[in-house]
């Protein structure tokens, strides 16, 4: 008599399990790939592209605190405002742990000499408190849309 609803229950976990690996197996997934889009931000087949990653460091010059320093930072998010509408800053942070870095530029360029251009207009580089390191990075494309999506997050 007890093993009618054994083999019922069993059936039944057997059905579920059958079903549940029905709703896992994959599918291909179709490609919403936009090569218009890729071409405007930059990006391979894949989606990728190169950037030039500075990562800004303490420098050999504390500018004091006072008159001078506020500007030298009005300066310092002015030109990455500028370096933003651009479309030659990706994205841009400052690092929150206390050491030596300072902060990091991801510069949608394709080399060292055209960041190092770039970077030389920024007053915490022009007045030695910050001095920069460079790196190539190989990432999304997509990072080319962080700051119009910025804009529409921030209520200013």
């Amino acid at each position: 008599m007890r093993k009618f609803p054994i083999t019922l229950m069993l059936l039944a976990l057997s059905g579920l399990l059958s079903s549940i690996l029905a709703q896992t197996e994959t599918t291909p997934a179709t490609s919403s790939y936009d090569p218009v889009l890729a071409k405007q931000m930059g990006g391979n087949e894949n989606g990728m592209r190169t950037y030039v990653m500075v990562i800004l460091k303490t420098g050999p010059q504390r500018v004091p605190d006072g008159e001078a320093r506020t500007a030298m930072f009005k300066g310092h998010f002015a030109n990455m405002q500028r370096l933003a509408d651009e479309g030659k800053l990706a994205l841009a942070g400052p690092f929150g742990d206390k050491n030596e870095w300072r902060g990091m530029f991801i510069l949608a360029v394709d080399n060292f000499e055209a960041a190092q251009a770039l970077v030389a207009t920024d007053p915490v580089i022009i007045n030695g408190e910050m001095v920069a390191e460079y790196h190539t990075l190989y990432a999304s494309a997509a990072l080319m849309q962080v700051n119009e999506t910025h804009k529409k997050i921030t209520k200013k």
